[in-house]
């Protein structure tokens, strides 16, 4: 099938030819599944982002969501497209067949997804956030709300949302008001307002199951302090009895749309939980369930968060893949100037793939892209790994390394997708600039990925703050295992025998720094600097995947194009990135102070 979307024979070498996904057809828990099975159904996720998904992409970006004050309409093409992936199957394709879902591994999942997201990410950000919903409600919530919402969910009657910020908490939690007020019935009546709710009011679903994080107030009205009071809750826009049957409009209002720089498609808005609209003063209070037991709502909403961080990652590679598609199109058929060793005005132009500074550009996109999509779908190789394993050391292990890897598959794809957007315009030149062409839009809508579901500063923080030293420096271990076992495999092969050493090294030195950081007792100090910890933490795992992936290309002895692509962008990344290293390590051995020591006032 040709298109600029995503390359479905990078995909099917990622999956199959690196990442040994058809392995796991041995395993019980996706029992009567092959890799014929699996490639048919990446063939329905790549049709759909051709047929259902592409076309009405612009149409998204220039006509964005609108409230009329009672009601949001969106796109008709939205719903149908939404629809089309749920009749296929695909809403509940890596939930449990309990549910009615597929249970496809979560590495197929993904890379199916991905062709959806390069294809319109605002129109697929409504499955990724009900799915995310879905799946944190069959983990902590109870068989009765699992009833009610889960299956309608599947069936892509109902969507989902997440609500976390609040407008004067923003990303710190511990600071959110709402409150959620106890009942006589086991119910919760919820009061307060959540900001940047993607997907939070629309016209293309049966009822929107909204996650909520509340807290619920002490017997003299106070609301506990800190991050340890939050409970979570399931409040849907229209209430459900036991039955399945929908009621009455719940007392959840929205209150305006937020205008974005991109991601159009998608609605993002403030809702107001408990406004009394809908209902007597009297009566008033958003009804809802409580989701698990009191007090542990943070830790259930990471099961999300950390779904859609992954889903983040994926969206900003997907989106800076289809970008690098789109630029090498062009410059393969846009011809301008001519060699340096040619002076004759005469003579024919020369395509833009032929100047050696577009290719330079052109292979910076391939290693930034297709290296954050390898990244993102190792994350979901060891998730399917830490849930199907038959050993519960292999189980934990994975999960150590996925916690791990975590804040650098969110971050790392949603920096350098980005950078692979700006080239993809700077290739097209003034053309780029321009509203004609994909390319801007593209960029557009990757500059969201760096934000939302945790800023780049938080996946720093959480990095190195928190995931370094968790389980005592487990995950550190085995990730140390298995970039040793990657550099033992290629020392042997002549052509990547350098980038081996070159490996070693970095990770020794990334190593050498991490362990003077974590011997700071200041933890302002050992924090100030920790987003250039996280970049050089991100370019040496990508440059391990890189390293990886060429000892996979070399194993199946292949000489074509696309094996010679794949060598040429690992060379690339260790020739171009990997020396940034010492630029991001050197602000952190010792520590550069500026950031500290600059006074406010000063700025």
């Amino acid at each position: 099938m040709s298109h600029l979307i995503l390359s479905r024979r990078d995909i099917d070498f990622l999956l199959f030819d690196w990442l040994r996904a058809d392995a796991l057809a041995e395993r019980p828990q996706f029992a009567g599944h092959d890799r014929d099975t699996w490639s048919a159904i990446l063939d329905v996720y790549e049709k759909l982002a051709v047929e259902r998904f592409a076309p009405h992409n612009k149409k998204n970006d220039s006509h964005e969501p609108h409230f009329d004050g009672e009601r949001v309409s969106i796109n008709v093409e939205v719903g149908e497209a939404l629809r089309a992936f749920s009749t296929a199957g695909l809403m509940a394709a890596g939930m449990p067949a309990e549910v009615g879902g597929l249970g496809l591994p979560g590495c197929i999942e993904r890379a199916g997804f991905a062709f959806l997201t390069a294809a319109n990410a605002g129109s697929v950000a409504y499955a990724m956030l009900t799915i995310a919903n879905a799946n944190l409600l069959i983990a902590h919530a109870s068989p009765g709300i699992v009833a009610r919402y889960v299956q309608p969910m599947a069936e892509g009657r109902y969507f989902g949302t997440m609500c976390l910020s609040e407008p004067q908490a923003g990303s710190s939690l511990a600071d959110i008001r709402t409150r959620a007020v106890p009942q006589q019935d086991g119910r919760y009546r919820l009061f307060g307002n959540k900001m940047w709710i993607s997907g939070g009011d629309h016209d293309i679903s049966e009822n929107i199951v909204h996650l909520v994080l509340a807290k619920i107030p002490r017997e003299d009205g106070s609301l506990p302090a800190g991050v340890q009071g939050i409970s979570l809750f399931a409040v849907p826009r229209r209430l459900v009895d036991h039955e399945g049957r929908l009621g009455e409009r719940n007392d959840v209002v929205l209150a305006g749309l937020n205008h974005k720089m991109g991601y159009r498609g998608t609605v993002n808005c403030l809702l107001n939980f408990g406004e009394g609209r809908h209902r007597p003063e009297a009566d008033a209070g958003a009804i809802g369930e409580i989701v698990g037991e009191p007090g542990q709502g943070l830790a259930y909403m990471f099961h999300m968060m950390n779904e859609a961080r992954i889903a983040v990652g994926l969206g900003a590679a997907a989106l800076g893949y289809t970008g690098y598609l789109h630029a090498l199109d062009y410059a393969r058929t846009r011809t301008q100037g001519r060699r340096r060793s040619e002076r004759d005005p005469a003579s024919p132009p020369i395509a833009l793939v032929e100047h050696a500074d577009v290719r330079r550009m052109l292979l910076a996109q391939k290693a930034y892209v297709s290296g954050a999509l390898a990244l993102c779908l190792y994350a979901a190789r060891l998730s399917d790994d830490a849930h199907s394993l038959p050993d519960e050391t292999g189980r934990r292990d994975s999960h150590l390394l996925l916690d791990l890897l975590t804040p650098i598959v969110k971050s790392w794809p949603s920096q350098w997708g980005l950078a692979a957007n700006d080239l993809a315009i700077q290739i097209h030149g003034g053309y780029g600039y321009t509203r004609e062409y994909n390319v801007e839009q593209h960029y557009r809508d990757n500059r969201l990925n760096p934000i939302h579901e945790g800023t780049f500063g938080i996946q720093a923080l959480d990095l190195l703050g928190r995931k370094i030293g968790q389980a005592k420096g487990a995950g550190l271990e085995l990730l140390s295992g298995r970039i040793a076992a990657t550099i033992e495999r290629a020392r042997p092969q002549a052509p990547l025998a350098r980038h081996a050493a070159a490996l070693d090294a970095a990770w020794h030195r990334l190593r050498s720094v991490t362990a003077s950081l974590q011997s700071l007792a200041d933890a302002e100090l050992r924090l100030a600097n920790a987003a250039a910890y996280l970049e050089a933490f991100g370019h040496v795992v990508v440059a391990w995947l890189w390293l990886d992936q060429a000892v996979a290309v070399n194993a199946a002895n292949t000489d074509d194009d696309f094996a010679r692509g794949k060598r040429a962008a690992c060379d690339y990344f260790f020739g171009w990135e990997l020396p940034k290293l010492e630029a991001w390590l050197g602000v952190l051995h010792p520590v550069e102070r500026t950031p500290l020591d600059t006074d406010a006032r000063w700025l």
